[in-house]
């Protein structure tokens, strides 16, 4: 299991020229977990998209149902305390820090495309846990499959 941010889960059901990362971070680990806020992100998404003409409206209806079934029974909600604690310390986003604390939380990966959630610096789950300390092997052996990094490792803290 992995904790995937919604970038990734749009990347993956809208054709872009990241779609096929997507789609080989899926092949690489095909549970994919999130908190609930995704769904009110790629929601937007498919708004602006509507709004744009990049999609009708029974498109962006059908590329949403879709992402609720990928990440169907693997949705969380993560405490506003822990959520809090994250932003104060790394400057990050509410936003971000949901998926940053999820992946801590469960003790998984956290993959992301957002460079402000891999550049968070300092953040605390039970200890100091330094992103600068991410497991560098697995990040590269990642990259190595998948393209660019996705990846800020969260796991054996």
């Amino acid at each position: 299991m992995i904790v995937v941010d919604t970038n990734l889960i749009g990347y993956l059901l809208l054709e872009s020229d990241r779609t096929q990362q997507a789609e080989n971070v899926l092949q690489h680990d095909p549970v994919w977990a999130a908190p609930i806020l995704w769904r009110s992100e790629l929601r937007n998404v498919l708004a602006v998209q509507v709004r744009t003409g990049h999609l009708t409206l029974n498109t962006a209806q059908v590329v949403m149902q879709h992402a609720e079934n990928l990440m169907q029974d693997r949705e969380f909600t993560v405490t506003s305390w822990e959520v809090h604690n994250l932003a104060a310390e790394s400057g990050c986003t509410a936003y971000d820090c949901e998926f940053v604390a999820l992946a801590l939380d469960l003790a998984v990966p956290l993959v992301t495309v957002d460079r402000q959630v891999q550049d968070c610096g300092q953040l605390r789950s039970a200890g100091q846990v330094d992103m600068k300390r991410v497991r560098t092997r697995r990040i590269h052996r990642v990259q190595r499959r998948i393209g660019r990094s996705f990846v800020v490792e969260l796991v054996g803290l």
